[in-house]
């Protein structure tokens, strides 16, 4: 029987062949820790999914800008059809009022607006020129036939153009929107008359258009 030598402990068997740092375990690799190619594979799909999203935010960016644009085109298209209808409907009422105010007028002309009849036709004609209403025509002023219509027609030696002389029914408008033309009288300078000058004075026919009242030569 043999006595173990205190203090000494028995080392396992190494195989022949094997050095001393291959019976040593190795350590075992960091949790998560991955090669180096999984890491760039995994960076180059993170992009790929980056552009992705850029790309998909610029397209809803894009659908939100156009849906906004089209939003506000509708707004001002559908206020400028409200305002349309609106003053068609003023037009139209004022339009039917016109023979009620060609009857205050006349009345006005023969002094027959007075009493409650006169408040009233004159709180009449104070709405209509709230909504808008104009009375337009004088005499005096020239012809014009986008605004004015003719219904008598003279000659006065006194007028140099096409001159409205009288009023016989006055024209009415809305803004720029003619509801009803001036009706007039209107004289037309005297045919052969000589055009007078800024002054008044006539022109004196032109040396040429003289004829010579001498005696022919025979």
């Amino acid at each position: 029987m043999t006595e173990e030598t205190p203090g000494f402990e028995e080392k396992p068997d190494v195989p022949s062949g094997a050095t001393p740092d291959d019976a040593e375990p190795k350590a075992a690799p960091a949790p998560g820790a991955a090669p180096a190619g999984d890491s760039s594979a995994q960076l180059a799909g993170l992009t790929a999914q980056l552009d992705q999203v850029r790309t998909a935010l610029g397209e809803r960016t894009a659908d939100l800008q156009r849906l906004q644009a089209e939003y506000q085109n509708y707004r001002r298209r559908v206020e400028r059809d409200r305002i349309t209808v609106r003053e068609i409907a003023i037009a139209n009422l004022l339009t039917e009022l016109l023979p009620v105010l060609d009857d205050i007028g006349r009345a006005r002309e023969h002094g027959e607006l007075v009493g409650g009849f006169k408040s009233v036709a004159e709180s009449l004609e104070t709405v209509a020129a709230k909504m808008g209403l104009q009375q337009f025509g004088k005499e005096g002023e020239p012809f014009d036939p986008t605004i004015h219509e003719a219904l008598m027609h003279s000659y006065a030696p006194d007028v140099t153009e096409t001159t409205c002389v009288a009023i016989l029914q006055p024209g009415y408008r809305i803004g720029e929107r003619t509801i009803r033309p001036a009706r007039v009288a209107v004289a037309e300078p005297q045919p052969g008359a000589a055009p007078a000058k800024a002054d008044g004075t006539e022109e004196a026919p032109a040396a040429g258009d003289e004829k010579d009242n001498g005696p022919e030569e025979g």
